[in-house]
C-alpha cells in the first residue's frame, strides 16, 4: 500500500508529469524520423531547399515567401524524399523529368537538389543522371569519385521529390544558422528557470481549492 501511494503521489507531481511529456515528445519525434526512412526507404526521407537553383521566377521571387506555390522548388520548401531504383527515375528536360537528391560526387557530405534531364549508362554498367538546376542556364557537370561524363552515378542518388511543402524548410534553415540555435536554446532555458528553478527556491506550487471549500468561501 505504501509503494501504491508514494506511486500516485509521484505521479501527481508535475514535474514527473512534465518529464514524462518532454520524453513522449522526444520519442514520438525520433520515432516518426526513423519510421519516415523505413516507410520511404532513404535517409533522408524530408529536407529543407537551401538555395533557389531549382527556382525559375526571376530575381527575389526565389525567396520562399513572395511566390511560394509556384512551380518547381523555392528557398524554404520542405521537401518529401522517397528512395528509389534507378530504373524509376524519369530523366528528361524540364519539367518532366523526376527531380533527385543526390550526394555531390567531389564533395559527398553535401546534397544536391536537382533535376534529372537525362541517363546513360556507363562502362561499369551502372546509370548515371545528367542534372540541372531548373532556374540555372547549363546542366551541372560533376568532377571527382561517383561522377562520369559530367554525370553524377546512381549510387550517390538519395532519392527522387514525391512532395514538397513551402515555408516549414525555413524553421530547419533558420536552426543551422548560429543565432537561430542560440535563440532555441534562450528559450529552453527561460521555459526551464520559470517551470523548474524559480518553483524551488521559492517552495510555491500551484494549489487548487477544493470544489466544496470554493463553495464555503463564495457563500461567506
Amino acid at each position: 500500500m505504501a509503494a501504491a501511494t508514494t506511486l500516485k503521489k509521484i505521479w501527481r507531481n508535475e514535474y514527473f508529469q512534465t518529464a514524462i511529456m518532454i520524453i513522449l515528445i522526444i520519442v514520438i519525434v525520433y520515432g516518426f524520423w526513423y519510421g519516415s526512412q523505413l516507410v520511404l526507404n532513404t535517409q533522408y526521407p524530408a529536407l529543407a531547399v537551401a538555395s533557389g537553383s531549382m527556382c525559375t521566377l526571376p530575381g527575389p521571387h526565389c525567396d520562399g515567401w513572395s511566390h511560394p506555390f509556384e512551380y518547381t522548388l523555392h528557398v524554404g520548401d520542405l521537401i518529401i524524399v522517397q528512395g528509389v531504383n534507378a530504373a524509376e527515375i524519369k530523366a528528361e528536360p524540364y519539367p518532366n523529368g523526376d527531380t533527385i537528391v543526390f550526394r555531390k560526387p567531389d564533395y559527398p557530405d553535401e546534397l544536391i537538389v536537382h533535376r534529372a534531364i537525362a541517363n546513360a549508362i556507363a562502362p561499369d554498367g551502372k546509370v548515371y543522371f545528367r542534372t540541372k538546376g531548373d532556374g540555372n542556364s547549363d546542366a551541372d557537370t560533376h568532377h571527382g569519385e561517383g561522377a562520369w561524363n559530367g554525370m553524377v552515378s546512381e549510387d550517390l542518388v538519395i532519392g527522387k521529390v514525391i512532395f514538397r511543402i513551402p515555408w516549414v524548410g525555413h524553421v530547419s534553415l533558420f536552426m543551422r544558422n548560429s543565432s537561430g540555435i542560440l535563440l532555441i536554446m534562450a528559450l529552453i532555458i527561460i521555459v526551464v528557470i520559470l517551470e523548474f528553478v524559480i518553483p524551488a527556491f521559492t517552495g510555491k506550487e500551484t494549489q487548487i481549492e477544493p470544489k466544496e471549500n470554493a463553495e464555503k468561501a463564495s457563500g461567506t
